[in-house]
């Protein structure tokens, strides 16, 4: 065995002289004095470029201090010393693990959390008592097959590594009930998945999948399953089997449906947001009698069914960003919804400030609609028009709304701002159509237009017309071709809205930091790499700033300093800090980090 002794006050290496190896890092004596007798060793954040022999050998080496001349009392006798379970090697630099780790058969704990590892040792699968092991933010490429022997194993963190493929070995941990392997580059999850019949929490997020397999279904116990951000177009009809379902986050997909889910009686949470969903039909909401959460945020929903009426226990509704131009009465009848997030929907039925006072006014506004509605022969809304009228008379007299969407049409007829007579139009919706520019006619409208929707065209540019309009308060031009907006945009002082979602800006657009009237801006799905903070501040109404799914790199600490948001969106960028946990916290949460970091 090693021995280390002392010489004149100085601890003395008895291989010293037989080698000339670089020094290895040591640790202090009182650590693994305090190891020997309480099982544990933490030697997170020391820096460490390798693990000393003296922590592997711990258990078999004889102690320093029974090398000394000394009289032990009962409380130091270093013969009745405790294997180490508990081995916390957190925050270091190390790069390799040695293969005499199989020199601590008894741990239970592994921690190797942020290091630099790119590999482990096949001597891993013999410390077969380990019951958790996190391995998170490392640079692993593989995993040994080794790994997989560990039959005690019920907590396994992988995430924030560099892991492309697990092998069907996986299938043997079958005590595991809490895996991460997010923030990975997995193209797909084995087959032997389904064997993990005790696993409770897996989360998937942030990786390269593109589907999942059947046998998902057979994971009985599973409570939470996350696979935000992947690039699934379908989940496999198996996942409705999952009984012990309670949350499931399928979050920046490529969904364009919905999942039944028959047998998830205990769901709670399904976050489906932005995908690209089109219908959300009685089939998709009959069986979710536990449902208190409901995302469906950033889709493109035309409508809501009177059966949403069925989720009695629905608390929270998010269907902000969708295509809803109508909602059901019945929504009114829920008993426990306390928010329903409508932001950026053409909803034309529902007057606008009646949707700023806040989810409990509009719940009493829809139920006293359905009772109006129930007092009639005909059930007829004020939208209802014949088919195959061009324009919508009855919405410019009554709503004073002029309608020309939905028609894939190239260009706007004459006949469209003919009927508008001497109307005072507040409200103009040409979304869904063919547009590639924007008919001169309406500057028509200057003088009372303050709502604008020119969504899912094919607009490159924005026409200077625009800016003539100077009573707009909300402009939506997502879904376009736009990659710039011109700086005469600034005359629009009384803009509060703008939403430039799916266009294809490459840098956030400067006139937007010169219009301090705007409250809201939602520019998520473009290619922004940068954003100016100290300009951003100078908008001091900004509430809510949606800049999902760009390509921001570095989220600047100042940004920290905008205080007036109450909702900053940041997810699917490729920036690595702050991490994901932070960011999921909130904006308050994620504002007051930021603050933290800025250099003093």
């Amino acid at each position: 065995s090693i021995s280390r002794f002392k010489r004149g006050g100085k601890f003395v290496d008895s291989r010293a002289g037989f080698r000339n190896e670089k020094e290895e890092p040591t640790v202090p004596q009182g650590l693994l004095k305090t190891a020997r007798k309480s099982g544990q060793l933490n030697l997170s954040g020391r820096g460490l470029t390798e693990v000393p022999q003296s922590v592997w050998r711990l258990n078999l080496d004889t102690p320093e201090e029974a090398k000394q001349d000394v009289s032990f009392g009962a409380v130091d006798r270093w013969w009745e010393q405790t294997d180490l379970t508990k081995l916390l090697l957190a925050s270091n630099k190390l790069q390799v693990l040695s293969e005499d780790i199989r020199l601590l058969p008894a741990l239970t704990v592994l921690d190797i959390h942020d290091n630099q590892l790119t590999s482990l040792p096949k001597a891993i699968g013999e410390l077969e008592h380990l019951q958790k092991v996190n391995l998170s933010r490392n640079k692993l490429k593989e995993l040994p097959e080794e790994l997989w022997n560990l039959k005690d194993l019920r907590s396994l963190h992988l995430q924030e590594n560099e892991i492309e493929k697990v092998s069907e070995g996986v299938g043997q941990l079958s005590c595991v009930s809490d895996m991460d392997l997010s923030n990975n580059r997995l193209t797909a999850i084995p087959d032997s998945f389904s064997n993990l019949t005790n696993l409770v929490k897996l989360n998937l997020s942030n990786n390269k999948l593109r589907s999942l397999p059947p046998g998902i279904g057979a994971m009985k116990s599973l409570k939470l399953l996350d696979c935000t951000s992947n690039q699934l177009e379908r989940v496999p009809e198996e996942l409705a089997q999952m009984a012990s379902l309670e949350q499931l986050y399928l979050r920046h997909n490529k969904l364009r449906c919905l999942p039944e889910l028959p047998s998830c009686k205990l769901l709670k949470e399904l976050h489906v947001g932005n995908n690209q969903i089109e219908l959300l039909g009685p089939e998709h909401l009959k069986h979710l009698n536990a449902i208190s959460v409901l995302e469906l945020s950033e889709n493109k929903l035309k409508s809501l069914p009177d059966e949403i009426a069925l989720l009695k226990g629905l608390e929270r509704l998010e269907l902000t960003n969708n295509d809803i131009s109508s909602l059901p009465c019945t929504l009114g009848s829920l008993p426990k919804l306390k928010i329903v997030a409508l932001e950026g929907n053409p909803l034309r039925s529902i007057r606008r400030d009646l949707l700023t006072k806040g989810t409990q006014e509009l719940l009493k506004y829809l139920r006293s609609r359905e009772q109006e509605e129930k007092g009639k022969d005909a059930p007829q809304t004020a939208m209802t028009l014949p088919s195959q009228a061009k324009v919508n008379v009855h919405a410019i007299k009554t709503l004073k709304a002029l309608e020309y969407s939905e028609k894939q049409e190239a260009s706007i007829p004459d006949d469209v701002f003919d009927a508008v007579c001497n109307n005072a139009i507040t409200s103009v919706n040409f979304s869904k159509n063919q547009l590639t520019g924007i008919p001169a006619r309406i500057v028509e409208l200057k003088a009372t237009v303050s709502d604008l929707n020119l969504g899912f065209n094919k607009l490159t540019c924005v026409p200077l017309e625009i800016c003539m309009l100077q009573q707009l308060v909300h402009l939506d031009f997502r879904n376009n071709l736009l990659c710039s907006l011109p700086a005469e945009l600034e005359a629009l002082m009384k803009l509060r809205s703008v939403i430039l979602s799916f266009n294809r800006f490459k840098a956030f657009p400067d006139v937007l930091y010169q219009i301090t009237t705007l409250e809201t801006i939602l520019i998520s799905s473009n290619q922004i790499g940068t954003i100016d903070p100290l300009r951003l501040k100078q908008l001091s109404k900004l509430a809510t700033l949606d800049l999902q799914n760009n390509d921001i790199m570095q989220v600047p600490p100042e940004l920290g300093n905008c205080t007036s948001l109450r909702a900053l969106m940041l997810d699917g960028n490729p920036f690595r800090n702050p991490r994901a946990a932070i960011v999921a916290r909130g904006t308050d949460a994620l504002l007051e980090y930021l603050r933290s970091r800025i250099p003093t």
